[in-house]
């Protein structure tokens, strides 16, 4: 097997650096790649660098801080990174510095970040307003928020200077919200990747397995083909565990007779695959089982059948939850009923979160989903999760006790395209019996 990151060429982070610059209008926008972070003293922890930054450089060095200036003609991309220092190359390894940084990014000037509290209010000066983050960076936070202050007292006498924020999203969202080719190659790359360690770990269940030995031989076939860390904290949830939604401990073992609910993906190149298989401990779903699980999946089928250009994304949803009421109604869970199953509160007692959410550079992806209480339409380039589910909790009474710590979820990663959908994860079967057939060869 060989999966790699597929390296996106700077003209890229230049083109989409124009398109905010002419977003911008007279107003400018800071960035902050994010500084490192320590999980205890002086360890660091892996670093990452912010998602809107990175949209944008394609940079990840620590501390970083890009400023686009929208009202003027010169130095209109301006980014301070950390300088060269060999001591702390020694511990922290090389840097680029400034002058290196702005040569390899292409953008008009580059500065020191020690620079950055003395230009921050000279480079806003004509600003009409700033487009920040507040709280994303404490120190470039107090930075901003002094050269509003400083404005404010100047622009009163000059007239001149930035007067307020506005969170980034309000442009970058919607740019980021449609995938260029580049992008939908990392997004492929991370769902191969993912598929390979689901693959990896079904071949290890059996009675009596730890839910980390599980998560280890995932996360081993991330690390060994190239992905830097999980793309969120992996879900190894062996019978009514698989009931909690965002169950993360992974210190049970799974016993024979039981599923194991798996939502675990790798981070490729900075994206994200998002991924949920449940799998049957010894091989083989029971009767009752089966019959939940086939559920989810006709519901995972029908919300992938539902999508494509101009169809709005709430309809993917219904398309889900249409099925799992009608499913739960066969079982003799709920009562069939005349109105919206999306909206109906005996389906929420089984399927309390939405099919959907877009996937990218964050798990949880930026973009709206809906404008003025209308659910948004499709369009070619977005991504998103389909993953429906049903959990009958270990309490669960009346029709339903007999399913009671059953919790399954099917999840793929959805490509809109020019002309339908594509499945990014149909590689990793989800139909019962080749779910079955992945376990341990039985």
């Amino acid at each position: 097997m060989s999966i790699h990151g597929f390296e996106p060429a700077a003209d890229i982070f230049h083109e989409r650096r124009a398109l905010v610059l002419d977003a911008l209008g007279d107003a400018a926008i800071v960035l902050a790649a994010a500084a490192d972070a320590c999980r205890r003293g002086a360890d660091p922890s892996p670093y990452r660098p912010d998602s809107e930054f990175f949209y944008l450089t394609g940079f990840t060095e620590p501390g970083s801080v890009l400023i686009l200036r929208g009202f003027t003609e010169s130095k209109r991309s301006v980014l301070f990174t950390r300088s060269r220092d060999a001591t702390a190359e020694l511990w922290g390894g090389k840097r680029l510095g400034p002058e290196a940084a702005r040569e390899q990014l292409g953008v008009d000037a580059g500065h020191p970040l020690d620079e950055l509290g003395q230009e921050l209010g000279i480079l806003l000066k004509g600003a009409s307003h700033v487009f920040f983050r507040l709280g994303s960076d404490p120190w470039v936070d107090r930075l901003v928020r002094g050269a509003l202050a400083h404005a404010r007292a100047r622009g009163a006498r000059m007239g001149a200077g930035p007067r307020g924020v506005i969170d980034p999203g309000e442009i970058l969202d919607e740019m980021r919200l449609r995938k260029d080719a580049g992008e939908v190659e990392l997004l492929r790359n991370a769902a191969a990747l993912t598929i390979a360690g689901h693959r990896a770990l079904a071949g290890e269940l059996r009675p009596g397995v730890g839910e980390w030995e599980l998560q280890a031989s995932l996360e081993a076939v991330f690390r060994r083909h190239g992905g830097a860390t999980p793309a969120y904290p992996s879900i190894v949830a062996s019978g009514a565990n698989a009931c909690v939604l965002h169950y993360a401990e992974n210190r049970r073992r799974a016993q024979a007779g039981e599923l194991v609910l798996v939502d675990a993906a790798a981070e490729l190149g900075h994206y994200c695959a998002d991924v949920t298989r449940t799998y049957p401990v010894d091989g083989r779903f029971t009767a009752d089982q089966r019959a939940v699980y086939e559920i989810v999946d006709e519901a995972r089928a029908a919300a992938i059948a539902a999508a494509a250009p101009g169809v709005p994304v709430g309809s993917v949803h219904r398309a889900a939850c249409d099925v799992l009421a009608s499913g739960l109604a066969s079982l003799g869970v709920v009562a069939r009923s005349g109105g919206k199953p999306e909206e109906s509160a005996a389906l929420r007692r089984f399927f309390p979160h939405q099919t959907s959410h877009w996937l990218g550079l964050d798990t949880h992806d930026v973009g709206d989903y809906a404008a003025d209480a209308t659910s948004r339409p499709l369009e070619e380039g977005m991504v998103f999760t389909v993953e429906p589910g049903l959990y009958f909790h270990e309490d669960a009474e009346g029709s339903a006790a007999r399913f009671a710590g059953i919790g399954i979820r099917i999840e793929d990663d959805v490509l809109v395209t020019a002309s339908g959908v594509e499945n990014l994860t149909s590689a990793l079967p989800t139909e019962a019996g080749a779910v079955e057939a992945l376990v341990g060869g039985r």
